[in-house]
C-alpha cells in the first residue's frame, strides 16, 4: 500500500526518523547542551511559540531551567504547553496583556512586517533587556554574490510602507523588521537570519518533499547534478543557539545555516533513501530539460536553486555562528 504525505509525515518525521540530513538522533554536544541546567535562570517572553520552530525553542529554554512565557492568539495548537503562563493578544495592536511585565528576554518568532515589530519592541523595550528577532537569509539583495556574509547588503523595497507578503516582498521586509527592532533596542537586539528550517513538525512541502518521496521509491527526477549545494538547518540545532544566545547575550546579525560545502544534493537524497529503505534510483536531468518541463526551482523542486542563476546559493557563510557556539547535528 502506498502511503500518502500526511501519513509518512505521520509515522516518520513526527516521530523522529526523518530531519535535516536524514536523521533526527541528536548531536552530543546538543544533547548535552540541553541537559545541562543554566547558571542564571532567564525569564524570556515568545511571541508566537506554538508551530514549528516555537515548540523546540520553548523545550530547549525549559530544558535549560529557564521561564517561559507565550504570547500568541491562542489558535495555534493552544493545548501545547499546558503548564506554562499563557497570555493572548495579537500582535497587529492587541498588545495589552504584555503591558507592565517584566522579562529578561524576549523571542520574536512571529514578525514580518515592520509596523508590527515595532510596536512590539516599543512595548517592550523599557521591560526587557535583550530582543531576540527570527530574520531570514533572505534578507541579502544579491544572490549573484558568492559567499554572502552578515556585512553582505541586505534587499530593499521601492515603497517600505508595503505590508503584503510576496516571494519579492519577503526578505527585505525581514530586513525592516531586524531594523525596527534595532531601532527601538540599540545595543540590546539579535537578528538570526536561519536558512531553510526542517526537522519534526515542520508542516511545510518544503525540505519534506524529498523524504516523502524518496520514501516512496522509483524512479525520482532530481535536478542538475547530485553537487548542487544545498544549506538548511534542523529546528532542534537553532533553537538550542537561540537559547545559548540568550544566555550569552549574543547581539547584532548571525546567519544560522549549515556551512557551504558541507551538504550537497546528492547526499541529502541517498540519506532519504538510506534511512526510508526505498529502492529509489536517481535521475539526474540539466537546467534545459527542467526549463523545457518547466519545472520550477524550489516551488516544485524543494531545495534546489540553480547556481548558474544564483551563483550565491548554497555558499551563505556561518563563521561568526560556529564561533559563538552554534552546534549543527552530523
Amino acid at each position: 500500500m502506498s502511503m500518502d504525505r500526511r501519513d509518512f509525515l505521520r509515522t516518520t518525521l513526527a516521530a523522529g526518523a526523518l530531519a535535516a540530513a536524514g536523521t533526527l538522533a541528536t548531536s552530543p554536544a546538543s544533547a548535552s547542551f540541553t541537559k545541562l541546567r543554566s547558571d542564571r535562570r532567564l525569564r524570556i517572553l515568545v511571541l508566537g511559540g506554538t508551530r514549528f520552530l516555537g515548540p523546540h525553542t520553548v523545550k530547549a529554554a525549559l530544558a535549560r531551567g529557564h521561564e517561559v512565557t507565550l504570547f500568541n492568539r491562542g489558535k495555534s495548537n493552544p493545548k501545547l504547553f499546558p503548564d506554562l503562563e499563557k497570555l493572548e493578544g495579537d500582535r497587529d495592536g492587541k498588545l495589552d496583556a504584555l503591558r507592565g511585565r517584566d522579562w529578561d528576554a524576549v523571542i520574536d518568532t512571529s514578525g514580518y512586517v515592520p509596523r508590527i515589530v515595532k510596536m512590539s519592541a516599543d512595548l517592550l523595550r523599557d521591560h526587557v533587556q535583550h530582543y531576540v528577532f527570527i530574520s531570514t537569509i533572505s534578507v541579502y539583495g544579491d544572490f549573484n554574490q558568492v559567499g554572502l556574509n552578515e556585512k553582505s547588503a541586505v534587499g530593499t523595497l521601492p515603497d517600505p510602507t508595503v505590508e503584503e507578503i510576496t516571494a519579492e516582498t519577503y526578505g527585505p521586509l525581514k530586513a525592516l523588521c531586524e531594523q525596527a527592532a534595532a531601532d527601538a533596542m540599540p545595543g540590546r537586539v539579535w537578528n538570526v537570519r536561519p536558512g531553510l528550517i526542517v526537522g519534526p513538525l515542520d508542516g511545510s512541502d518544503r525540505f519534506t518533499y524529498w523524504p516523502v518521496r524518496v520514501a516512496r521509491g522509483g524512479e525520482v527526477l532530481a535536478p542538475e547534478g547530485p553537487g548542487e549545494a544545498v544549506q538548511i538547518i534542523d529546528v532542534r540545532d537553532l533553537a538550542d543557539f537561540l537559547v545559548l544566545g540568550l544566555e550569552k547575550r549574543l547581539v547584532g546579525l548571525h546567519n544560522a545555516v549549515s556551512p557551504p560545502g558541507e551538504l550537497t544534493m546528492g547526499e541529502l537524497l541517498d540519506t532519504c533513501r538510506a534511512v526510508s529503505g526505498s529502492d529509489a534510483t536517481f535521475t539526474w536531468v540539466g537546467r534545459d530539460f527542467l526549463a523545457e518541463k518547466e519545472v520550477q526551482a524550489w516551488s516544485d523542486l524543494p531545495c534546489w536553486i540553480p547556481t548558474y542563476e544564483e551563483a550565491g546559493v548554497g555558499t551563505i557563510r556561518v563563521d561568526r555562528a560556529l564561533a559563538d557556539g552554534m552546534v549543527l547535528r552530523p
